[in-house]
């Protein structure tokens, strides 16, 4: 009979249950079975696995190494499922256990760590684990628990919960100003030196790259001083001087030196939303991280 097949977990119940109390009887007593009973399916285990599991003594039983080996992997095997178990039945004022987080590097950089240290003050016993990916990680393959994306979940199973509704604004520094002057309308922009997002092919958010096409003149081509396929880089390559670009909203409160240009110029609007998988439904963690978001977002953008 195969391995996998004969050690089924009534067996092992009981396996690590002798090996802790060191005896047929006391094992017995701690699982309300008989000797006889408990004495047959270590046999049964033995013979499956082919192999003895205990030297049986007048004194009692020795494991065996392949019994000795059997007990320690069996006795970390329990004990984590002892702690899942305690996980599954948290106490619901005290949320607790990993959390892990996935969203955008932009988003996860400027907007959402600095407002995480307010979170694990007020849940010290969640333990947070943030991914930063533009790439979108396979919730249902438990990459992550939840996910704050920019466009609606492709993937079954997934529940979602729209956050909020953002835009792309026109940016530049107070540096780039002085030095290249305040466009005062779309026509200066030809003028000026455009940052866009530099891979076509993976947008992160609808047409990221209006501003290169935003009420240009006919026939006017305007060409950008530098493209960089991470809105967080394009981010800093406004904040230095280096050029003009389009960004969330979010982004003028996480640096002094961003001013708003051409705020007649409004970019494609982008929903945000909260995912995460079907079966974590109920699970205090979600709901108390789902509801800060959502709190924090709303202060905001009010």
């Amino acid at each position: 009979m195969p391995v996998h097949t004969a050690m089924d977990w009534d067996k092992l119940r009981i396996f690590h249950a002798v090996a802790e109390a060191g005896s047929f009887t006391h094992a017995g007593e701690r699982l309300n079975l008989s000797q006889s009973a408990i004495s047959r399916q270590i046999g049964a285990l033995e013979e499956s696995l082919d192999v003895s599991l205990f030297h049986r003594h007048a004194r009692g039983l020795i494991l065996t190494e392949q019994g000795d080996l059997l007990y320690r992997t069996v006795h970390d095997v329990f004990a984590q499922l002892s702690q899942v178990e305690a996980r599954l039945g948290e106490n619901k004022d005290r949320p607790e256990g990993p959390l892990t987080i996935t969203t955008t590097v932009a988003f996860g950089s400027l907007w959402l760590t600095p407002r995480l240290r307010q979170f694990l003050e007020m849940y010290p016993d969640i333990e947070v684990n943030l991914l930063l990916n533009d790439s979108e990680l396979d919730l249902g393959m438990r990459e992550a628990d939840v996910a704050i994306r920019f466009s609606p979940p492709r993937q079954p199973n997934l529940i979602q919960r729209h956050l909020y509704t953002l835009r792309y604004q026109v940016y530049a520094s107070t540096e780039y100003l002085k030095k290249y002057g305040m466009p005062r309308s779309p026509d200066d922009l030809g003028n000026h030196r455009i940052i866009t997002y530099g891979d076509d092919g993976k947008l992160p958010a609808g047409n990221v790259n209006w501003l290169l096409h935003a009420m240009a003149k006919e026939g006017e081509k305007r060409r950008p001083v530098l493209r960089v396929n991470n809105i967080y880089g394009i981010f800093r390559a406004v904040r230095s001087g280096l050029g003009i670009a389009a960004l969330p909203e979010y982004f003028d409160h996480e640096a002094p030196n961003l001013v708003q240009v051409l705020p007649e110029l409004k970019g494609p609007a982008v929903d945000a939303y909260f995912v995460y998988p079907e079966e974590l439904r109920h699970t205090k963690r979600i709901v108390v991280f789902r509801d800060f978001l959502i709190r924090k977002l709303s202060e905001e953008t009010d």
